[in-house]
């Protein structure tokens, strides 16, 4: 998968292999991602000692971030209509900004599923052991001068935690007709590193809530719509009286398939009603398929 944002500023790019092993009850996974800032100047010599302003002296850098994950899943039931399966994620983590710094990191994810023909419920703990990243930093002695002499702080070797997050999700699937379904969804992602500003907030945990639905017309035309990032903020436009309400981040979107070529478009607020910034993604997929005997 290649996805660009912000008009080919931000890049994305993931690859995945799955392997099925013992008798399709157990799979093994690999995967690879990376999500660059590419070419971002480097003014750092802009200005000469002497006070010019020498643009010859920019260079440009990259700010990315690697990730590869190993992945495992089992199905522990598969009976009475119902599935139960596990799995998890062994993931390392290479962040890289320019020749000036680099982490490496570890984590683990783990997550539990249980489903049916209609209805599906989840269970997801990222970083179940708290993510690790270690940072080194490295300047040349002029870089150092030029950082000191503008008044900026020189970094020293530093760590970096993400803590644990646990997402909590289930879904349904209304079937109308032999033609017609909708898939209903809500999910709970829950986060204990202190009160955010989310729609249930304490001091112990706080909930960021989602929810979203899907028509489906004969697995050929889907209609979708969801609503997540609520917020407590300022009323748009509201400048003066300075009132907060609750605001939040919507989408809709639509698709259709046909055989093994998929196209989508989504319209959504990438900010909140109190800053929109609106955007359109189309998403075109291809599947491969083995031909049937």
């Amino acid at each position: 998968m290649h996805a660009e944002y912000f008009a080919g500023i931000g890049k994305y790019d993931f690859g995945g292999i799955a392997i099925p092993i013992k008798d399709a009850r157990r799979s093994i996974g690999f995967s690879l991602m990376r999500f660059a800032i590419d070419d971002i100047p480097n003014t750092l010599f802009l200005v000469e000692p002497d006070g010019t302003v020498n643009y010859n002296n920019i260079e440009t850098f990259s700010s990315s971030d690697y990730a590869f994950l190993f992945s495992m899943a089992q199905i522990l039931k598969d009976n009475d209509n119902v599935t139960i399966s596990v799995g998890g994620n062994a993931k390392i983590i290479h962040r890289n900004i320019g020749k000036f710094a680099k982490s490496w990191g570890f984590g683990l994810d783990a997550g539990l599923s249980i489903a049916s023909d209609q209805w599906k419920l989840a269970a997801v703990v990222r970083d179940a052991t708290t993510t690790f990243n270690a940072w080194s930093f490295s300047f040349s002695e002029r870089e150092k001068e030029v950082l000191y002499m503008t008044n900026n702080d020189i970094p020293e070797k530093s760590y970096e935690l993400t803590a644990p997050r646990l997402i909590l999700g289930g879904s349904y699937r209304f079937d109308f007709s032999q033609d017609l379904s909708l898939l209903t969804e809500a999910s709970f992602e829950t986060t204990f590193d202190g009160q955010r500003n989310t729609l249930i907030s304490t001091s112990a945990f706080s909930i960021d809530p989602r929810a979203g639905m899907e028509f489906n017309y004969k697995d050929l035309f889907y209609l979708r719509g969801g609503i997540s990032n609520f917020q407590r903020g300022l009323k748009d436009g509201d400048t003066t009286n300075l009132q907060k309400a609750w605001i939040f981040q919507p989408a809709m979107g639509a698709g259709f398939k046909i055989n093994n070529v998929g196209i989508d478009y989504a319209f959504t607020n990438l900010a909140n009603q109190s800053s929109p910034l609106y955007t359109h993604i189309i998403s075109l997929n291809i599947e491969l398929r083995k031909k049937e005997n």
